[in-house]
């Protein structure tokens, strides 16, 4: 079995010393052929820097070093240019004055390296004067590779004035590169997020973004027919092994936890780092997901649960997903840009495309609930998995009373200083907690009378749930919540009837049972069943 490059992001390291390397090169061949201006979006962890690197080696002139693999046997004729990389991921940047410092500090040391005295005060214009030393001293035009282009911004959403002026401080960065169109051969450009091209890019309008070109679909990550041709050895080494005993097929598991990505909706992939991590390990866990994952996404969600509350019937427009600013941030186009959603298929007609987006397998799914979970509430890991088990048994046994103890439980360990008095807050953690215990539920299902808040569907049972959020005076009696409670409810089950929520189900031979919940604060939940 070849040995497996767990993050390492070094072309030549891991072709020299045998480790497996699926081929890519195809890709870089193309971009090398078709345009001048990349930019590509990808997920943490999904292999954007051995890209860069790849296409680094291959600008190297080291023909040699590709031996084997497709570009060694293409027409490509491997001429040698001085390549400048920058990771902006090494780049601190925890105020807008350390970042212009550290960019000059890297820029520095690269012409130093080359042995070039610039001496300007301006990361601008000591990348641009860079440039042009590196054109004329080889005399060769010069191939930019930028890295994680958006981390400088990212890192400082929590404090909105400092993104927006390190989004500042890179817009001038990457905007030189226009002007300097007759000094190189290739820029290219990674990230996790889509910034508008006026937000970072607007002096370098000329980019061509290929995040969601079916041609560069499978440009990172691993495909269902790379499972099988290289990591076969390692599948049957893992299914004789008594603690994969029990799954009829290990392919099919792996494929089920880590596959099922795609950025045209054909094409699924699946995340590199969890599977090289599961060979590894030798056991299944949520590796990418645990790996880290943006605050600046959590924080989000709590602002607007709504987005999260939804995901299972998410439509979402293309241009919309090329909107995202500092001050304009949507749930659904950052959970797809960061990973947890991914696209399941995309309607052309009527233009602009529509994408249909969906969670993309079993990791991402049970992990992030769980860290949604986590955020919203403080109920520890342990009370939580007991929990879980008291709702899964309720359900079962159509016991909605039994869990609606639970369910209070749960909501009380709400933070007052998270709670937002709304019906989609209430909603998102229903549907997290759900989701978690491993249910088929749907949220906002259509139906002919409008949208059910939420479906939960068993082998003989079928929920139909209306949540409604009412407000409640600080002062009220006890006969007051009741009275509040009365109407929410009363309202709650009328609309399921009047709507004819439970119409679409009727014919499947399964009991059908009518859930109406009311919220007026954090523990304050009740609930009423009609079926």
């Amino acid at each position: 079995m070849k040995k497996l490059p767990l993050g390492m992001q070094g072309f030549r390291e891991i072709k020299e010393d045998g480790y497996l390397y699926i081929d890519k090169t195809k890709y870089v061949y193309n971009i090398l052929n078709e345009a001048k201006y990349y930019f590509l979006s990808r997920p943490r962890r999904f292999g954007k820097s051995l890209l860069l690197d790849t296409i680094a080696e291959v600008l190297g002139g080291d023909r040699e070093l590709f031996s084997g693999l497709f570009i060694y046997d293409s027409d490509y004729s491997f001429e040698k240019h001085p390549v400048l990389r920058l990771d902006m991921s090494n780049i601190a940047n925890e105020t807008p004055e350390i970042l212009k410092n550290e960019l000059l500090l890297e820029l520095r040391k690269r012409a130093n390296d080359e042995g070039f005295d610039l001496d300007v005060e301006s990361p601008s214009a000591l990348f641009k004067n860079l440039i042009e030393a590196l054109n004329k001293k080889y005399k060769k035009r010069v191939v930019v590779l930028i890295d994680e282009y958006d981390k400088p911004i990212l890192d400082r959403l929590s404090n909105i004035e400092v993104a927006e002026t390190n989004r500042d401080v890179m817009r001038g960065f990457y905007g030189i590169l226009k002007s300097m169109d007759p000094y190189l051969r290739l820029t290219f450009i990674t990230g996790i997020t889509k910034f508008t091209k006026t937000s970072v890019f607007s002096g370098l309008n000329n980019l061509r973004d290929i995040t969601l070109t079916k041609k560069y679909a499978n440009i990172c990550g691993i495909s269902a027919d790379d499972l099988g041709t290289h990591f076969s050895e390692h599948i049957e080494h893992l299914s004789n092994l008594d603690l994969f005993s029990e799954y009829a097929s290990v392919h099919d598991e792996i494929l089920s936890w880590y596959d099922g990505y795609s950025w045209d909706g054909e094409t699924r992939v699946i995340n590199p780092f969890s599977l090289l991590s599961f060979f590894i390990e030798e056991r299944f866990s949520s590796f990418w997901y645990a790996s880290g994952t943006p605050k600046f996404l959590l924080d989000l969600i709590k602002i607007r649960p709504r987005g999260y509350a939804g995901l299972s019937t998410l439509e979402i427009g293309e241009w919309e997903l090329d909107t995202f600013d500092v001050r304009r941030m949507e749930v659904e186009p950052m959970l797809f840009q960061t990973g947890y959603l991914t696209v399941r298929d995309i309607r052309y007609n009527p233009p602009p495309a529509t994408y249909l987006l969906e969670i993309p397998n079993y990791e991402v799914r049970q992990a992030f609930n769980l860290h949604v979970l986590a955020e919203f509430t403080e109920s520890g890991g342990t009370s939580a998995a007991s929990a879980y088990r008291r709702i899964s048994e309720s359900l079962k046994s159509a016991d909605l009373r039994s869990m609606l103890i639970t369910m209070r439980t749960l909501f009380s360990s709400i933070p007052y200083q998270l709670h937002i008095k709304s019906e989609y807050y209430y909603h998102s953690i229903f549907y997290a907690i759900m989701t978690l215990l491993g249910f088929d539920i749907d949220a906002e299902v259509s139906a002919s009378g409008g949208r059910i808040d939420a479906v939960l569907e068993l082998d003989d049972k079928v929920y139909i749930m209306e949540f409604k959020y009412e407000e409640c005076p600080a002062d009220a009696t006890a006969q007051d919540k009741q009275m509040i409670f009365e109407k929410a409810l009363c309202d709650g089950i009328k609309q399921i009837n009047d709507r004819g929520y439970a119409k679409k189900y009727e014919g499947s031979e399964k009991t059908i049972y009518k859930a109406a919940f009311a919220f007026l604060g954090r523990d304050d939940i009740e609930m009423r069943i009609d079926g």
